[in-house]
């Protein structure tokens, strides 16, 4: 089983774009959203839900009236002014950090695990896709894209399928490391601006960091020719292989307002063409045909 991460430095790159089409080119595998924060692929693959399963990821106070005092400690010493004056609990303020079930003298605040998220296992027209939504304010995303990776593994395991195409998270925080541990490759998509070349070398970083062998692909590099250069030496120096260079068309606008992958909505538009190049060279890279 093959495992290949798509990630980006930063948000907006063309990231999620680029995963979609590559589901509809692999044509069977399976699909992981990891940017279960603010999930977005479901927009272009339109799963259809098969199980639904609740993400614990966070605990919650809760205060025993029976017991309780009123003594107001728990209120006293909660950083997060979490407790009100009638000592209730704020749920939207509520880190679960346990103090106020130490400090309370007759043992009347307990933590108890809260519904998070939701999981989703879902059928899409190429395979399947497993993805995910934490709930605002929310924290442990990178729980939760561990579980979305597991799940996905399960699945293809099930299903026979011997490919799973990871759409990462934008950055390089907790919730992106827990979508390439483990990987066999991540490509990193980056666009042709200072902040672009930036964050390229901080996700460069990160696979190194963690063993997955890296590839770059410039997304609109025609904006701005000088800087896709500079990503390119850049990548050269560092034994880093650039698979492809898209060009800016705005199609792919077009496609997203339609709801459907750039491959599927204009297989012959040049963005289309040379997307399908980049995964061919990845499905060699990775011996995946």
């Amino acid at each position: 089983m093959r495992q290949i991460t798509i990630l980006s430095g930063k948000g907006g790159t063309g990231k999620t774009t680029i995963t979609a089409s590559f589901a509809v080119l692999a044509k069977r595998a399976v699909v992981a959203d990891c940017d279960v924060d603010a999930p977005n692929l479901h927009m272009l693959l339109h799963p259809e839900t098969l199980e639904t399963g609740e993400f614990r990821g966070s605990k919650i106070a809760v205060i025993d009236e029976t017991k309780c005092i009123k003594c107001g400690v728990c209120r006293d010493k909660c950083r997060f002014n979490a407790i009100t004056q009638d000592l209730a609990v704020d749920p939207f303020s509520c880190e679960g950090c346990g103090v106020c079930t130490i400090v309370c003298p007759v043992n009347a605040v307990t933590l108890t695990e809260r519904i998070s998220g939701y999981i989703y296992i879902s059928k899409i027209k190429y395979g399947f896709m497993v993805h995910a939504l934490l709930n605002p304010g929310e924290s442990n995303s990178g729980k939760l894209v561990t579980v979305v990776r597991q799940n996905s593994k399960q699945l293809a395991e099930k299903e026979g399928n011997n490919l799973i195409i990871i759409d990462g998270p934008p950055g390089i925080g907790c919730p992106v490391i827990a979508s390439v541990v483990g990987a066999d490759a991540g490509l990193v998509v980056t666009e042709p601006t200072m902040s672009g070349i930036h964050d390229l070398e901080r996700a460069l970083m990160l696979l190194k960091h963690f063993n997955v062998k890296p590839f770059v692909c410039v997304n609109m590099y025609d904006i701005n020719e000088d800087n896709a250069d500079k990503i390119s030496r850049f990548c050269e120096e560092n034994g880093v292989e650039v698979v492809g260079k898209i060009p800016f068309n705005p199609v792919v606008t077009e496609a997203m307002v339609n709801g459907k992958a750039i491959v599927e909505y204009s297989p012959e538009c040049d963005v289309a063409k040379e997307v399908a190049a980049i995964w061919n060279r990845l499905c060699t890279e990775l011996s995946l045909r």
